[in-house]
């Protein structure tokens, strides 16, 4: 279908009237004519006028025009105004006007999208006009500029005639500058400026908050002259008179004789400049390409006008061009202009940084005119550091030898980076994932220094004993000789706190010659801790096993993962269950961090992890790991340690020396015996520092230390109230503060006691054994083995069995079958109860007790001790006070070795002192609990001053752990049945059967 044939369609006759107004196809505004009275000062239109509506589809007008409507007239030409739809005005980047005028008189109407005026027509505007006065900015003609009204007076000029008006009259208005802040408006009319701009409002936008206004979309027409001043409310109404003659320049660019050879130069100056500044800005930015297209289109008369309004210009230098009715003026004071703008971007490119692919800068325009603001300012060059430092991260990213996958994934990242814009909020997260993926060592390693004399040595000076940790990392440095792709083992030291569990992980770093991290997973309750966050969520981060990677920089270091039976589980998911691919050599290969989203090898981490039991990490979990047990340290061994560690680190932080304090071997024991007791050192150590500080002070006052009378061999230091008793001066007395004591001073008992106070452990295991029912059992807990008493006592009663001190279900247990047992054999052993008779609780109520009530206890190898504690109570026989004891018994009367246990875990309380055996302290309803600590106990016996221990035979093997020297010490006795232990536990051994022999054996007959 051709034009004439839309046209002839789309004609609609409406009856010889000459002020309808027609729909817009899609929405668009109307198309209204402008009567004679509404352009010629009240005339009106002839009679006979007819009147026709033409609707151009945008296939036949190019695009752009929604509808026009034509009065065709006689001998008389009319002005015919076409509206663009909205989204038109505001998508069109173009900053010409949007009015098209049409010669009705003619036959033919052109419609081209960026001109201005027809060929032999002018703009013609009402000789009244409502005025809007603007204090935001100053609109020039071709010109669109975005008002903000929120004044009294422009208010009600928007809802009068923007938004009531229905004719093309209406939605003309007068832009007059106004020199007086809105803040300030007062009832009287600020003084006028003489000079204004027509405009057209294309769009009106209400809004209540933070207060009623509105905002005004408008495209400036041509300059006025107030003349008279009609009224000042409700809003201004002046008559106006027309300043733009734009027909006497019709001709400009065709060469017209009539036109003077100076504005030709200068209009030619003019097109030559400005073209000079877009050949200066990018043209693959659609901005810079369609102000270049627009200089070709555009007449030179309006090119003043419009390029004013698209470069960064103040407003008082705006209200200047203005002012400008004069086309030669107005060249002349914008070429200035021009010329300063070229000058700022050639000062730009001297100064800005070399790059290598582009040697042209993009300068953003503002869309409705103007650069932005600060773009020629020589700080902000920000946009052009920006682009140095993509091309900088893109050389990065290449250099960074990662594998395969994850450069794909990152020059896919980089690209989408290069082409969004730096406002987003994605740009940060997306740039911050690019650097995380260069700073990662993909493939930097440190080399392992595989000498193993070296290593031997360096382990020997940094810890004492420690022989089974020792001997793993020399084994494992002897393969890495043998073989050099060996994965990291996955090594977990389980032992008591202060034992040197994380000071081990620190030597085998240096032995090793790598980099060191610890990640402390003590109390860690989300799984994204391990793993990271998804990218898609506000604050991702990645996990802190990349985190650590990242902060040590290669790909082999080792990772202490400290407290890893802490972990909880929550909401979040599991930490624990996370980390079964890191620590699974088969998986660990291929760890995919959910903010990394590409896999990573992990395969050459030394994992070390630490824990105080192995009964609060799941199965699965403890499964991946090769546990070695770090079991507590004897006194001979606490001795050296702090002889060769503790007290030379504590001297260098006191700021003192050997010459000055000296602490013997003989105090070193009186701390650990009685004033500590714990599996490792830290109490030790706080100790010593006391002492030191002790004698820092009497160093720094210079107080001379005197002798005191029980030892002539040492000096000691003293309070000031022992010091008087002991024949030395007070310290509030007459002392020379200026002698300095005598060196070194020696810290010897009487001292120790002066400083630390009165021994907090003292040994009580005789006092307490002085009665029947009283029997020393052995227990073990996370903080090493200690020592425990079982009482028991009777009384009249019906028979009944209690049992105090929070004791578990199994040791409730291990006490009624005691109690079975002794009922079984008590004619055996003659047993008696209160009366005499053959049942031990026949008219007797027996009360059982494990002291420390506040300590939850429970285990399997409470039964011996409870045993030989009611065979005591019931036979009226002391217990001998230097024997301890430790294992599990059957109905039958057999001694079970002290190794493994069912526990009902979800009945105890979150802490548990676990007699014999390591138990849980999870909520999940049962677990198979490793049972063990025979070293433990055996040292905790040794601590405590007892001479004999009593234990399962099958757990005589475990006594090859246990030290040369404490084996000397102590006397152990390996039982397999109760009388044993009943023999062994009681001077002289306890009355009962003789042991049975053994029945013959049976013959098979196959």
């Amino acid at each position: 279908m051709d034009g004439e044939e839309r046209m002839e369609k789309g004609r609609i006759l409406r009856g010889g009237s000459s002020c309808e107004r027609v729909s817009a196809r899609r929405g668009a505004r109307s198309a209204v004519t402008l009567k004679e009275e509404d352009c010629c000062g009240g005339r009106s239109a002839r009679e006979g006028a007819q009147t026709e509506e033409v609707q151009l589809t945008e296939e036949s007008t190019g695009g752009g025009i929604t509808s026009v409507k034509r009065e065709s007239v006689s001998e008389k030409p009319w002005i015919l105004a076409v509206f663009w739809s909205s989204q038109r005005f505001t998508d069109s980047m173009s900053q010409f006007t949007q009015i098209l005028v049409v010669l009705l008189g003619s036959v033919t109407v052109n419609f081209p999208s960026t001109t201005i005026m027809s060929s032999s027509g002018d703009i013609r505007i009402p000789s009244r006009l409502p005025l809007l006065l603007t204090h935001e900015g100053v609109l020039l003609p071709g010109s669109t500029m975005r008002v903000s009204v929120d004044t009294a007076r422009n208010m009600q000029l928007v809802r009068s005639r923007l938004l009531k008006g229905t004719s093309l009259k209406s939605t003309i208005i007068g832009v007059v500058p106004n020199s007086r802040d809105p803040e300030h408006e007062t009832e009287e009319l600020p003084a006028l400026h003489s000079i204004g701009t027509a405009g057209l409002a294309v769009q009106v936008v209400g809004s209540n908050w933070p207060k009623p206004h509105y905002t005004l979309l408008i495209t400036g027409l041509c300059r006025f002259r107030v003349e008279q001043l009609l009224r000042e409310r409700p809003f201004p109404v002046a008559v106006v008179q027309q300043l733009d003659k734009l027909e006497q320049y019709a001709g400009l660019d065709s060469g017209d004789a009539d036109v003077s050879s100076e504005l030709g130069e200068l209009s030619q100056r003019f097109y030559e400049v400005a073209l000079q500044l877009v050949g200066m800005l990018d043209i693959s930015v659609p901005v810079v390409a369609k102000l270049r297209r627009l200089l070709d289109s555009l007449p030179r008369e309006a090119l003043p006008d419009v390029l004013t309004s698209m470069i960064h210009v103040s407003n008082k230098e705006k209200l200047e061009i203005l002012d400008a009715v004069s086309l030669a003026e107005r060249f002349k004071k914008v070429l200035p202009l021009l010329t300063r703008q070229m000058e700022g971007l050639k000062l730009l490119q001297r100064t800005r940084k070399p790059r290598l692919d582009d040697d042209r800068r993009i300068i953003p325009i503002r869309k409705g005119g103007g650069l932005a603001p600060g773009q020629l300012s020589m700080e902000d060059d920000g946009e052009e550091e920006d682009s140095d430092d993509t091309s900088l991260l893109e050389r990065r990213v290449r250099g960074s030898n990662m594998p395969e996958a994850a450069l794909r994934v990152c020059l896919k990242e980089l690209k989408r980076l290069k082409k969004m814009p730096q406002s987003m909020p994605e740009y940060a997260l997306t740039r911050n994932y690019l650097e995380l993926m260069v700073e990662l060592p993909w493939s930097k390693s440190t080399t392992d220094c595989l000498d193993i004399r070296a290593a031997r040595v360096l382990l020997d000076s940094d810890h004492y004993a420690m022989e089974k940790l020792k001997r793993r990392v020399l084994e494992y440095l002897a393969v890495r000789q043998l073989r050099n792709s060996l994965k990291g083992p996955i090594l977990c030291f389980v032992g008591p706190p202060g034992v040197g569990k994380t000071s081990v992980g620190r030597s085998i770093a240096r032995t090793l010659g790598r980099e060191f991290h610890r990640i402390a997973l003590g109390g860690v309750c989300d799984q994204s801790d391990i793993r990271g966050h998804r990218r898609t969520y506000v604050g991702s981060m990645p996990g802190r096993i990349i985190n650590g990677l990242k902060a040590v920089g290669v790909n082999n270091p080792v990772f202490l993962l400290d407290e890893v039976d802490k972990l909880t589980k929550s909401l979040q998911g599991d930490p624990a269950a996370a980390l079964l691919e890191v620590l699974d050599p088969e998986q660990n290969h291929s760890f995919t961090d959910h903010y990394l989203n590409v896999p990573f090898d992990l395969s050459q981490v030394l994992f070390i992890a630490t824990a105080n039991t192995t009964a609060t990490i799941p199965p699965a979990l403890l499964d991946r790991m090769e546990v070695l047990q770090v079991p507590g340290y004897t006194q001979e061994e606490k001795v050296e340690i702090a002889h060769r560690h503790l007290i030379p680190h504590q001297l260098e932080q006191h700021g003192l020396t050997p010459q000055q304090v000296q602490i013997p071997q003989d105090t070193t024991l009186d701390i650990i015996s009685r004033y500590t007791r714990e599996a490792g050192v830290r109490t030790l150590e706080r100790k010593i520092g006391a002492i030191c500080r002790a004698v820092a002070v009497k160093v720094a006052e210079g107080h001379k230390a005197t002798k005191t009378p029980s030892s002539s061999s040492s000096s000691e230091v003293t309070t000031a109230q022992e010091g008087g008793n002991k024949g030395e001066e007070p310290i509030g007395g007459s002392v020379d503060l200026s002698l300095p004591p005598e060196m070194p001073i020696v810290i010897d008992c009487q001292a120790l006691k002066d400083i630390l106070g009165p021994p907090v452990f003292e040994m009580e295991v005789s006092e307490r054994l002085t009665l029947p029912g009283v029997a020393i059992g052995l227990a073990w807990t996370p903080l090493g083995g200690e020592i425990m008493f079982v009482e028991a006592s009777r009384m009249e009663g019906d028979g009944q069995l209690t049992l105090t001190g929070q004791l578990g279900d199994i040791m409730k247990e291990s006490a009624h079958l005691a109690i079975s047992w002794l009922r079984t054999n008590a004619k055996a052993y003659q047993l008696t109860n209160m009366a005499g008779g053959p049942d031990p609780l026949e008219g007797t109520d027996v009360h059982l007790h494990f002291p420390a009530g506040a300590v939850t206890k429970d285990g399997p190898s409470a039964g011996v001790t409870i045993v030989t504690c009611l065979a005591s109570l019931f036979s009226g026989r002391l217990v001998r006070s230097d024997v301890a004891m430790t294992g599990e018994i059957t109905l039958r009367g057999l001694v079970l070795p002290v190794r493994e246990a069912l526990v009902p875990l979800s009945r105890h309380p979150p802490l548990l002192w676990q007699v014999g055996f390591t138990c849980t302290l999870t909520s999940k309803p049962v677990l198979l609990c490793q049972v063990g600590g025979i070293k433990d106990k055996v040292l905790a016996a040794h601590r405590a001053g007892l001479r004999c221990v009593i234990l399962p035979k099958r757990n005589e093997k475990d006594l090859e752990e246990i030290p040369a020297h404490v084996r000397a010490d102590l006397q152990f006795v390996a039982t397999s049945c109760l009388a044993e232990v009943l023999d062994a536990a009681f001077d002289g051994g306890f009355r009962g059967p003789a042991p049975s022999l053994a029945p013959p054996p049976v013959l098979s007959k196959l």
